[in-house]
């Protein structure tokens, strides 16, 4: 049977929730405004040569000043929930210490704007932009990441809870955490392995206490976190290749969701490589502070990844052949179109057992889309929503409980260190003049959903 080909959003059930998301970072701008304090990323964007073209944060999508019009885009395209995130340096513009009065406020507008419109608001507590100021006390790799991240979570919960039951914790630990302080691609840029690991720990500690205070707080709410995933392939059907998947596998899918399942870190005694970078020299003594029973897993797929065995990469030995060069069909940003893929992990993720719901906290893709007599013709952005859209429809048919599908993203924004020249948007924004065009898959998801 062609799910693509009887696709429906009512196939999904009437509880479905259908959404879009973005992020404070990428779409907020008014980055000084209203006693807001520097992030990590206002002081990355400033180095030369970090962001395509340029590019800087500090206006972004201008939603601070214009989050009513864009709510109204959301509502208009038939959407029913809205997933945003907090920007930390708001609400604390030291990262500690005073709390500033008007990102709080902020925050209670946004919401009620969204309640007023009839969308369900979800909170991300972190979307990987991090207060400057702590940055400059070491960050993610600090030892006292916990207690900080612990008293912001502990405000936003205080505040919004009696407006806001859906709450995520982190976004994505693996992507800010290895591109952040492994690889330098991402804030602040630093490229040390211990940096890395000390991350990895500290963002696994704070996955966990993050519901807990949350669940100790909000009684009624329904707490997630999200997680990057990529189904990681062999390049050639050969021991090392296979090995060299193992490992990556080991990093990209398994590394934060098994010790929030109480499994603690994952071990393979045949690629014990955690064990040497002296991951589980601490895991015995956290593995219960590392584990809570989350109401829900976002997962976020957006490639697979092909590799193969190349010893010249310290511990990983591995390298990704590009999709390009397999001649796979592939993104404006090299990443491989794979629907069975995207079915295969979300199956994969249910089979651990333990998880009671499953939600796509993101979907979507990049083209080089092109603003023509006030028309964006995305037709492959179309068609690789139907796509993967009818992947996710098999694997709620198939028993998994897949509860909801938020798309990457409402409008063109700041895309990290790809400035503006990645567009996930289902609305094109000229970026000098901040008009917004719905574009052709926009109007896709508009007519899908009143299916």
């Amino acid at each position: 049977m062609s799910f693509q080909h009887l696709l429906k959003a009512s196939e999904f059930g009437s509880h479905f929730e259908w959404g879009v998301a973005i992020s404070a970072l990428q779409n907020e701008g008014a980055y000084l405004a209203d006693g807001k304090g520097l992030s990590n990323w206002d002081v990355f964007a400033r180095r030369a040569g970090k962001i395509k073209g340029g590019a800087k944060p500090s206006v972004a999508n201008d939603f601070y000043y214009r989050f009513k019009d864009d709510l109204m885009l959301v509502k208009a395209l038939g959407f029913k929930v809205f997933r945003f995130s907090i920007a930390w340096s708001r609400i604390l513009p030291e990262g500690t210490g005073r709390i500033n009065k008007e990102g709080i406020a902020f925050y209670h507008r946004l919401i009620d704007e969204c309640l007023l419109l009839g969308l369900t608001p979800y909170i991300t507590l972190y979307h990987w932009d991090l207060p400057h100021e702590l940055e400059k006390e070491g960050g993610w790799a600090s030892h006292q990441m916990l207690k900080w991240f612990s008293r912001f979570v502990k405000i936003c919960a205080e505040e919004y809870g009696g407006k806001v039951k859906n709450w995520i914790i982190l976004n994505e630990p693996m992507g800010f955490t290895s591109l952040g302080y492994m690889l330098g691609k991402h804030a602040p840029g630093k490229t040390s392995l211990s940096l890395f690991m000390s991350a990895i720990h500290n963002a696994a500690l704070c996955t966990a206490e993050g519901g807990r205070i949350i669940r100790a707080e909000l009684s009624n709410a329904h707490i997630g976190t999200c997680f990057s995933c990529s189904e990681v392939m062999p390049f050639k059907d050969t021991m090392l290749d296979i090995a060299a998947a193992k490992r990556a596998d080991i990093l990209l899918n398994r590394l934060f969701v098994e010790p929030v399942l109480g499994r603690g870190y994952p071990e393979d005694p045949q690629f014990s490589f955690l064990e040497k970078l002296h991951l589980h020299t601490k895991a015995w003594k956290y593995k219960e502070r590392m584990q809570f029973n989350f109401d829900f897993i976002g997962i976020q797929n957006y490639f697979v990844l092909t590799v193969k065995h190349n010893p010249l990469i310290p511990y990983l030995s591995a390298s990704e052949v590009k999709a390009a060069s397999r001649k796979a069909p592939h993104t404006a940003l090299g990443w491989e179109i794979n629907a069975d893929s995207f079915y295969r992990m979300i199956k994969r993720f249910w089979h651990y057992g333990s998880i009671k719901e499953i939600i796509i906290t993101e979907g979507g893709a990049a083209f080089k889309d092109v603003l023509h007599k006030g028309r964006v013709a995305d037709e492959q952005r179309i068609d690789y929503f139907k796509k993967y859209i009818a992947a996710a429809l098999r694997a709620k048919k198939e028993g998994v409980n897949l509860s909801g599908y938020f798309a990457w993203t409402l409008t063109d924004n700041f895309e990290w260190s790809e400035g503006f020249e990645a567009k996930f948007g289902l609305t094109h924004v000229d970026i000098d003049t901040q008009a917004r065009t719905i574009k052709d898959s926009g109007y896709w998801f508009r007519d899908f959903l009143k299916t």
